[in-house]
């Protein structure tokens, strides 16, 4: 009897992984045909348009990044826009990290704060960008504008995660005075982990996407915007895609380096779904 009740139990691991064997070559190669579809919609539209000064195809792009990727110029405007697009991320990290936790400690705190974030959130970035501009220097202004479009996300998730923290492991802490620290790392930290580092992927395309506008309204010398910018003046449409597809793969370099460093955290390792806090 045992024996007959156990075996569909025995075989059920096998079924999984064959199952997993015949969807992976699928799951391999889904990404890369994905972007091949693509990049041939791309070539095929440029050769409809027929005009290179409107839109030019991939293989054009990739040829003029060929050529400008070698030059010290490229990698000190990159080096430029990376330390301020990346310190306004890492501020707006801190910034709103802080927040959440002085939220979450103080209800006056949370209800004095949650208008004023509701606002950044809602206020479109050009208004920051204009509005720093008067404030401070254009050098300055991806710095600030990237912090600001980080800062509500990421105090949105940690506040969602500090409040999902579990209610039983706290009162167990509280009970046997579990020294503050400890408790960070054994109950806190895994509890809030994975929602900082959602609200970290996402910031890092808001910081990328709002830092480089910026830049292309202040016009910083020796930036990407500054670039992006001066290709529109001389309508070369190569440089705006070869210097787009630069921030692009940049902001997906960021991206992957916030998950590698996350799965050095307890309970920072990203998961199939997002955290409530992420919506």
């Amino acid at each position: 009897m045992t024996t007959s009740t156990s075996l569909p139990d025995a075989g059920a691991p096998a079924v999984t992984v064959a199952a997993a064997r015949r969807e992976s070559p699928w799951r391999r190669w889904r990404t890369p045909l994905a972007v091949g579809v693509w990049l041939l919609v791309w070539q095929g539209a440029a050769v409809a348009v027929g005009r290179d000064v409107l839109l030019v195809g991939p293989m054009d792009v990739l040829v003029r990044l060929g050529e400008i990727a070698p030059t010290a110029d490229f990698w000190a405007t990159v080096a430029h826009t990376s330390l301020r697009v990346g310190g306004g991320f890492a501020l707006g990290v801190v910034a709103g990290t802080l927040l959440a936790v002085a939220a979450a400690a103080a209800p006056l705190v949370d209800a004095l704060t949650a208008p004023l974030l509701g606002a950044v959130r809602s206020t479109p970035v050009v208004s920051f960008i204009i509005l720093v501009l008067l404030w401070a220097d254009s050098g300055r202004l991806a710095l600030v504008v990237s912090a600001l479009m980080v800062l509500p996300v990421v105090q949105l998730n940690v506040l969602a995660g500090i409040r999902a923290r579990d209610g039983a492991l706290l009162e167990v802490a509280r009970v046997f005075r579990v020294p503050a620290l400890r408790r960070v790392r054994a109950v806190d930290l895994p509890a809030v982990a994975p929602f900082l580092v959602a609200a970290c992927r996402i910031g890092v395309g808001l910081a990328w996407r709002s830092g480089v506008a910026a830049e292309v309204i202040g016009l910083p010398d020796g930036s990407i915007g500054e670039r992006l910018y001066d290709a529109k003046l001389f309508l070369s449409t190569a440089d705006v895609l070869a210097w787009t597809l630069v921030v692009v793969l940049l902001g997906m370099a960021c991206e992957r380096l916030v998950v590698v460093l996350a799965r050095r955290v307890p309970g920072g390792a990203p998961s199939a779904g997002a955290p409530p806090g992420r919506r």
